[in-house]
């Protein structure tokens, strides 16, 4: 598979930052229900990623900067991220920020799938504004 486009370290550390902080969000949103269910199914659907953004989710590097100690500080580190790959993808190549928002709200069904009902109210709302993130770019 050829890429269309390379990703800088730094270009990677942001889009890994924006989709597992975007994931991170969602299980801190479910503190009371199943953050852990949460997270896994979030995280397994990144994994599923394709092009250019599969590619720089599935390195095993370490994501830097998710080491908020409330939701408030890890989302002020996550929807900025989710904002700067969405520019940066645009940039470079439409169908590939079409490809990682595609990733990110996969991400988002598969872990509000955490319940057996509907979503609480809370994960609803941390889904807007990852949503919101996502479109600010």
């Amino acid at each position: 598979m050829s890429l269309t486009f390379t990703l800088t370290a730094q270009d990677k550390l942001t889009l890994r930052t924006a989709a597992y902080g975007a994931v991170s969000l969602l299980a801190a949103a479910d503190a009371a229900g199943s953050p852990h269910k949460v997270a896994t199914r979030g995280s397994l659907a990144l994994a599923s990623a394709t092009g250019p953004v599969g590619h720089a989710l599935a390195e095993k590097s370490k994501v830097e900067g998710l080491n908020g100690k409330t939701v408030a500080e890890l989302a002020d580190q996550v929807l900025p991220a989710l904002t700067e790959t969405m520019n940066l993808l645009e940039d470079r190549d439409p169908a590939e920020a079409d490809n990682f928002r595609a990733t990110i709200n996969v991400a988002i069904e598969a872990a509000a799938r955490a319940y057996k009902g509907e979503p609480s109210p809370v994960m609803t709302e941390m889904a807007r504004k990852i949503n919101n993130a996502l479109d600010a770019a």
